[in-house]
């Protein structure tokens, strides 16, 4: 019997500490993914990303590998509100709050391909949002500055790519409209929002050579994605692309 009792208690304690120590081991993921749920699902998220590039990018015809690779590898759910997660890998546009949206997988995908970025690049994002776009062009290019009119939601932003260790991302708070002349000229410009014209400011601070995608319209009319080039005479070509549909580009 005293034998018995003393392996009992020896495994009670093994399975004391291992529960005890579990925690401890997966803190840093659990804060970074916003739960321990989170953590138990990321191999389902992983699958579902996978089947997004798949399904919803390269069927339509999205062919950069670099792109579809960045697709792959940047945690999408992340930057979503953790109350709508599981609609982070849908084909569609998901709120993340202050009447913003995070645009559907496919359109990110498209638009980044449209930029023709190489590793080198210096990139400017118009509406930071949640920071995905951001994230995705960061590991395509060499840095990306990023500019979010709301500030409490630029900050947010700002904390998240950081705690997941985006380092080659800037995001400031101001008016996209203005672009950020201080970091220009830019190898690339994305704008994540619609404006009703394009602005002047942004066409100045791209580089001869440049590239700038950004989608064209009023908010209850049908928007143009409009592709923007500068040649290296500086001339500018604008060619619409297809129709879409995104929020304001809101200004101060």
């Amino acid at each position: 019997m005293k034998i018995i009792y003393i392996v009992f208690i020896t495994l009670f304690t093994v399975v004391v500490i291992s529960c005890t120590a579990l925690p401890t081991c997966n803190k840093n993921q659990v804060l970074a993914m916003g739960g321990m749920n989170s953590v138990v699902d990321e191999d389902a998220f992983a699958q579902q990303r996978k089947r997004m590039v798949k399904e919803q990018i390269a069927y339509r015809g999205v062919k950069d590998k670099r792109v579809l690779e960045a697709m792959e590898s940047v945690p999408r759910h992340l930057f979503i509100p953790e109350e709508i997660r599981s609609y982070s890998y849908y084909d569609q546009p998901v709120p993340i709050g202050f009447g913003q949206t995070i645009s559907q997988p496919y359109i990110v995908a498209f638009m980044t391909e449209l930029l023709q970025v190489g590793s080198n690049d210096i990139v400017l994002e118009v509406g930071t949002g949640s920071g995905y776009q951001a994230a995705i062009l960061a590991r395509l290019v060499k840095q990306v500055c990023s500019i979010e009119i709301i500030k409490d939601l630029g900050e947010e932003a700002r904390q998240r790519l950081k705690q997941l260790g985006y380092a080659n991302i800037e995001v400031m708070i101001g008016d996209g409209y203005k672009g950020c002349p201080e970091r220009a000229p830019f190898d690339a410009i994305i704008v994540t929002a619609a404006a009703e014209h394009i602005p002047q400011p942004l066409i100045d601070q791209l580089k001869p050579g440049g590239r700038m995608v950004i989608p064209v319209g009023g908010v209850y009319a049908v928007q143009d994605l409009m592709l923007i080039t500068k040649d290296e005479s500086s001339e500018i070509v604008k060619t619409s692309i297809i129709p879409v549909r995104f929020v304001p580009l809101l200004r101060k």
